[in-house]
């Protein structure tokens, strides 16, 4: 990537159908989290994708065969993230529901590895129709951003999201029109500007 033209330059080949969902910076020797749109995550060290160039295809980072096969197309990944254990996994499906689920806990992984390619495990679990609208990796002080396909948009602190395990539905974390879905959520980033307002509503008590 050292030699970047205004137009950009190859960073992947896509094949006829297919499209980039997410790009992260790693130090490889990070753990992956891919997680599909019916709702399945898989989990798998950074060192099992092998280096490439830019214009190639790349390795399968996991299984998108749907578990239940009557349900149509095969499955689509909806995000990439990567496994912070200071972190939890929120999820927010298509219909206003989402939850937090951590990556760790005393008993072992919640969301335990598997291996490149694999199918996953569940992440949330969804009602009929429904599927992911996004994941993102979240610490408590962090704020969220959730987009409707209509324009609507919510921000709400993430410590506010209860947190569950990995097969439960969640709660609700957005009021949707009849017809209306989140598309998308975003993490906020923080500026200078929201820090000073958040200093502006603190009482002198420091209450």
């Amino acid at each position: 990537y050292k030699n970047c033209n205004r137009r950009g330059i190859i960073a992947i080949n896509i094949e006829e159908g297919d499209e980039l969902i997410a790009v992260h910076q790693t130090t490889g020797h990070n753990e992956i989290v891919l997680i599909s749109d019916d709702g399945r995550s898989a989990r798998f060290d950074e060192e099992q994708v092998r280096s490439t160039g830019r214009a190639s295809i790349g390795v399968k980072g996991m299984n998108l065969d749907r578990a239940d096969e009557g349900a149509g197309a095969r499955a689509v990944v909806r995000s990439m993230t990567l496994v912070d254990p200071a972190c939890t996994l929120l999820v927010a499906a298509s219909n206003g529901i989402g939850k937090r689920t951590p990556y760790d806990d005393e008993d072992g992984h919640v969301f335990r590895k598997t291996s490149r390619g694999a199918k996953g495990v569940i992440a949330i679990k969804l009602k009929e129709g429904t599927t992911v609208a996004g994941a993102l990796s979240v610490r408590d002080d962090d704020e969220v951003m959730l987009l409707t396909q209509a324009g609507q948009a919510i921000r709400t602190r993430a410590k506010e999201i209860r947190t569950t395990g990995r097969n439960a539905q969640g709660v609700k974390l957005m009021n949707l029109a009849a017809g209306e879905s989140i598309i998308g959520i975003s993490r906020v980033v923080r500026t200078d500007e929201d820090t000073e307002a958040a200093k502006d509503t603190t009482g002198a008590d420091g209450e």
